[in-house]
Formats: structure tokens, C-alpha cells, sequence
């Protein structure tokens, strides 16, 4: 049975992630000690303690999160109690967790890059406010095509399909005027519920394209190898592992959709019956569990 590990995004933050497993595993305390180092200033603190506003910040949730993620990556590792991975992959954020846990990108590189891309991300949202809201039991297709109807009906910026997580739940983002009207259009095609999300960032919009060029000269600035295990992207859907694919990848999902149903698909096509999720609850799990009834699936959430 073949196994991936996954790595989730932004919304999976909570005040003392981490702080039990740094009291017994030294290198869980030592993975975030390396990130306070980087940082100057002490991420761990912040992680364990909160204040909860301050942790939710984009600027500090994004590093804090891949912080986490790779502790308790390297406390698996370390125990040898748990099979390799054929693939990791990870929702948004969480990518550039699976590429350093695939050995292409360092802890430190990759926190620093985070921190900067959620401080653009933020300032974008400064820039141009947008909104995001999920929406229960429409297919992506169908979505799409509400959405270009919403975008065409009001003056403002788009909307568009940002995150297709599982079947029957997609999240929408863009402009505000876009997604309100978008969400009226998807109630009267048969939605169960449109759900704004308490943002103000149009995450993989359009809206992020202000910010996208000084974020790709980030990521070329930033030391990539060459991964040990493919990653699979969340905007093509293929694993890649070279460095070149690896930047081209991280600077178009800023803007681009996260087409985690299909990464799972392509997951499980592949052999893949074991999912293990490192990093903060258990979100990915949950969604991998609502997009297949394949018999002798495994789900476990370690963080």
C-alpha cells in the first residue's frame, strides 16, 4: 500500500500548536528554534501561546504553519515508524511545506519565503480588497461557469474557482461585488450554502497579480534542489521535482486554482491508500475521506 503525505494550508493555525509535542521531542523544539533564528523573533512563542489575533495574521500564520508542519515531519522521519512517501503534495500554503519535506527547498529558505509571500499576499488584499466564500454542493464545471456569469454582470474585479477541495465543496474568490453575485447565482442553481469566509484577501485570484512579480523574483532569489519524492502541484496536477518546474509552479499558484480534488484522484490512481497529514487538525484528511469510498483507504493526521 502506497502512502503520500500531505501538508495543509492556511485556516489550520490554532494557539499552542506544537507545544506538547517541543516538550518531549527535541527536534520538534529545535525545528521551531531554527525558525525564531531565521525570523528574529521567537515564531515558537507566537505558535504556543498566541495572542490568537496575532497568529492569525497572514504575515505570521503562513511561516508559523510551515514551521509546524516540518517539525513534526522531522519527528516522523526520526521515528522510523512510519512507511516513506510515493508522493507529498500540499493545499496552497502547505506546498512549499511539501517541497521542503521532499528535500527541494531548506527550513530556512522556506520560511523566509513564506513570510514574504504572506506579506504580499496581505498587501494586496491592502491594495485591492477582495472576498472569498465556499460553496456546498455544486461541481466545479458548473461553478466555473457561474462565476463568469457573476464577473460579467458587475463592474469590478472577477471571480473565480480558487479552491476545488473535495466534491460538493468549492471555495470562489475576487472581487466582492463578484463573489456576492456569484453566490446568488449559485443558491438559485441548486447550492446548499454559500459561505463567506471572514477574509479580506481574494487568495488564488486575479486580485493576487499586483504582487506577483516581485513574489516571483522571491522565488528566483531562493535556492531550490532537486526533490527526493515528487511533489504534486496544485495548478497542473503533475508530479514535478525539478528546480525550474518547482519555481514555475509556487509563482502560478499565487493567482492560479488549487485543484486538490484532482490531486487526490491522481493520488489514489497512482496506488496511493495511505495519506498521512502533518500539521496542525486534520482538514486534509477530512477532504481526502469526502472525495473517494475506495475501500482500505488510510487517513491519519499527526500534528
Amino acid at each position: 500500500m502506497s502512502t503520500a503525505y500531505v501538508f495543509p494550508g492556511q485556516g489550520s493555525q490554532f494557539v499552542g500548536m506544537g507545544r506538547e509535542l517541543a516538550q518531549i521531542r527535541p527536534i520538534v523544539r529545535g525545528t521551531f528554534e531554527r525558525a525564531d533564528d531565521v525570523l528574529g523573533f521567537s515564531l515558537s512563542q507566537l505558535c504556543w501561546v498566541g495572542p490568537e489575533a496575532e497568529l492569525g495574521d497572514t504575515f505570521n500564520t503562513q511561516p508559523a504553519i510551515l514551521t509546524h508542519s516540518l517539525a513534526i515531519h522531522a519527528a516522523l522521519v526520526m521515528s522510523g515508524d512510519y512507511p516513506p512517501p510515493q508522493f507529498v503534495a500540499g493545499h496552497s500554503l502547505g506546498e512549499f511545506s511539501a517541497i521542503c519535506a521532499a528535500g527541494a527547498l531548506s527550513l530556512e529558505d522556506g520560511v523566509k519565503l513564506v513570510r514574504e509571500r504572506g506579506r504580499l499576499m496581505k498587501l494586496a488584499g491592502e491594495q485591492q480588497p477582495g472576498s472569498m466564500a465556499a460553496v456546498l454542493g455544486l461541481d466545479s464545471p458548473t461553478l466555473s461557469a457561474i462565476c463568469a456569469e457573476a464577473s460579467a454582470s458587475v463592474s469590478g474585479p472577477a471571480v473565480v474557482v480558487a479552491n476545488d477541495n473535495c466534491p460538493g465543496q468549492i471555495v470562489i474568490s475576487g472581487g466582492k461585488d463578484a463573489v456576492a453575485a456569484a453566490g446568488v447565482l449559485a443558491k438559485s442553481r441548486g447550492a446548499k450554502r454559500v459561505l463567506p469566509l471572514n477574509v479580506s484577501i481574494a487568495a488564488h485570484s486575479p486580485l493576487m497579480a499586483s504582487v506577483s512579480a516581485e513574489f516571483a523574483q522571491l522565488v528566483a532569489q531562493t535556492p531550490f534542489g532537486v526533490a527526493q519524492v515528487p511533489v504534486i502541484a496544485n495548478t497542473s496536477v503533475l508530479p514535478i521535482s525539478h528546480p525550474d518546474d518547482i519555481r514555475a509552479e509556487l509563482c502560478a499558484q499565487l493567482t492560479s486554482p488549487v485543484r486538490w480534488t484532482e490531486t487526490v484522484q491522481l493520488m489514489l490512481a497512482n496506488g496511493v491508500r495511505n495519506f498521512i497529514e502533518l500539521g496542525p487538525k486534520d482538514v486534509l484528511s477530512n477532504l481526502i475521506k469526502r472525495s473517494t469510498n475506495i475501500e482500505g483507504l488510510s487517513t491519519q493526521a499527526i500534528g
